[in-house]
C-alpha cells in the first residue's frame, strides 16, 4: 500500500492533478490508495469510492454487451449491421483519405458486427484529425471529448452519421471511437432496450457495479470528482463541475465514453474477463453484494475480446499509434513485451480524463489508475506509466 500510494503522491505534488485513486490487484489480493482531492480547493479529500468520468474505459464493458447478444443468439458476429442499423445500409466511401468528402465510391461490402467489434468498420479517428471526412465526425456527431447533454439522441444521430463518408473501405483499417458509439446504438435496438437499462440489468446489477451508469444520482454528488484540464499557465481549469453535465441521464448514453465509474466497479468487471465471464465469488467493497458463480458471458466471448484482432496492414492503415499493442473487443491487446510496462496479452484501455484500467490473464494482475485531469497534459499519461511499471512488477 506504502509504495502505490507514494507513487500517486509524487504525481499529486508536483502537478495540477488534484487528486488520483490507485489499484493493483492479483487474484484476491487488493492494494487501493487514494491521495489529494476530488476538487482544485481540496475540500473534498479523494476516497476508494470517489466517482469518475472514466470516458474511453466505457469501450470494454460496452463490447460486453455486445458479446451477451451474441451469446443469447440475438446477434452474430458476421451479421451485417444494417438489420438493425438501416443508416449504414449503403455507405459511401471517400476515394482517398485525405480527399473531399463529396468524392466518394460505394463501399465494397457490408458492415459487420465483428467489423464494429474491431473498429474497422471504416468510420472514426485516424491520427490525422484534420482530414475532411474527419472534420464532420465533430461537426455533425461532437465526436471527440465527452459532452453527454451535447449530442442529439440515437436515432437523430444515427440519421447524421449515415450522411458521412467512410474514411477507408469496411475491414480496411482500425479507426478509433466512433465503433464503440455504434455499438451502443446495436445494443439498444437489438434488445429493445435503451442501453443504461440493459447495462444495468445484464452486467452492473449481477456485477454488484453500484456507482457505474451515464448519470450520478443527486445523493451520490458527494462522491462524484470535478473535470480538469490543464490550463496555458500549467494549473488545473474545470471543465465540469459535479452537479454539471452527468448529474442527469443524456439523451445519447455514449458507448464510446460516457460512463461514470470507481476502482472497485472496475475491478468487478475486470474480475469477471479474468473468470472467463463467470462472476467470482470474492468478498470486500470490491464484491459489492454480487452473486458469485452466475455465467454473463461465454468463455468464447472473453477470449474474443481480449484477442487481438488487427493485421500489420490494418494497423498500419489506420495509423494505430500505440506502440507494442493491437486491438481486441473495446480494449487494446499488447502484442509486444516492450518494457517496462506491456505485457503480452494485457488487455484494457485508457480514457481521456485520465484513466487507465487493465487486466493481465496469464498473471490474474489488475491495474486500475483514476484522475479527473484530462490526458492533454503530461502529468496523467507520466503517472499511468509509473503505475504500470509498479504493476509489471508486482
Amino acid at each position: 500500500m506504502t509504495e502505490l500510494r507514494d507513487i500517486l503522491a509524487r504525481h499529486v505534488g508536483r502537478g495540477p492533478l488534484p487528486g488520483a485513486v490507485g489499484l493493483l490487484a492479483v487474484r484476491d489480493r487488493v492494494e487501493v490508495a487514494a491521495v489529494g482531492s476530488a476538487d482544485v480547493g481540496g475540500t473534498v479529500p479523494m476516497a476508494r469510492d470517489s466517482i469518475f468520468r472514466i470516458a474511453s474505459l466505457t469501450k470494454p464493458v460496452v463490447a460486453a454487451a455486445v458479446m451477451m447478444l451474441v451469446d443469447d443468439g440475438r446477434i452474430a458476429l458476421a451479421d451485417p449491421v444494417a438489420h438493425w442499423l438501416p443508416e449504414l445500409a449503403s455507405p459511401s466511401v471517400v476515394r482517398t483519405p485525405a480527399g473531399p468528402v463529396a468524392d466518394v465510391v460505394p463501399a465494397a461490402r457490408p458492415i459487420t458486427v465483428f467489423d464494429l467489434l474491431t473498429s474497422r468498420a471504416g468510420v472514426g479517428f485516424p491520427a490525422d484529425f484534420s482530414l475532411p471526412a474527419v472534420g464532420l465526425l465533430f461537426s455533425e456527431l461532437r465526436q471527440g471529448p465527452p459532452q453527454p447533454q451535447l449530442v442529439a439522441p440515437p436515432d437523430e444521430w444515427m440519421a447524421a452519421l449515415a450522411g458521412i463518408p467512410l474514411l477507408h473501405q469496411p475491414g480496411e483499417a482500425w479507426l478509433y471511437n466512433t465503433c464503440s458509439d455504434i455499438q451502443g446504438v446495436l445494443v439498444a435496438r437489438a434488445s429493445g432496450r435503451p442501453l443504461p437499462e440493459f447495462l444495468a440489468e445484464r452486467l452492473f446489477e449481477p456485477l454488484g457495479m453500484a456507482d457505474t451508469g451515464f448519470e450520478v444520482p443527486a445523493g451520490k454528488l458527494g462522491r462524484f470528482t470535478g473535470y480538469y484540464r490543464t490550463g496555458p499557465t500549467g494549473g488545473a481549469e474545470l471543465v465540469d463541475t459535479p452537479d454539471g453535465q452527468w448529474s442527469s441521464r443524456p439523451a445519447f448514453p455514449s458507448g464510446a465514453g460516457g460512463l461514470v465509474s470507481t476502482a472497485d466497479d472496475l475491478l468487478a468487471f475486470a474480475r469477471l474477463l479474468l473468470a472467463d465471464g463467470v462472476v467470482p465469488s470474492a468478498s470486500g467493497p470490491a464484491s459489492g453484494g454480487a452473486a458469485g458463480g452466475r455465467r454473463l458471458l461465454s468463455e468464447e466471448s472473453v477470449r474474443q475480446m481480449t484477442t487481438d484482432h488487427l493485421t500489420e496492414r490494418q494497423r498500419a492503415a489506420g495509423e494505430l499509434f500505440l506502440e507494442g499493442q493491437g486491438w481486441g473487443f473495446g480494449g487494446s491487446v499488447d502484442v509486444e513485451a516492450i518494457d517496462p510496462w506491456n505485457v503480452p496479452g494485457r488487455y484494457g484501455w485508457v480514457g481521456g480524463t485520465g484513466t487507465a484500467a487493465h487486466l493481465t490473464p496469464s498473471t490474474g494482475v489488475v491495474s486500475i489508475l483514476l484522475t479527473q485531469l484530462e490526458m492533454a497534459g503530461p502529468t496523467p499519461p507520466a503517472l499511468m506509466r509509473d503505475v504500470w511499471r509498479y504493476a509489471a512488477g508486482v
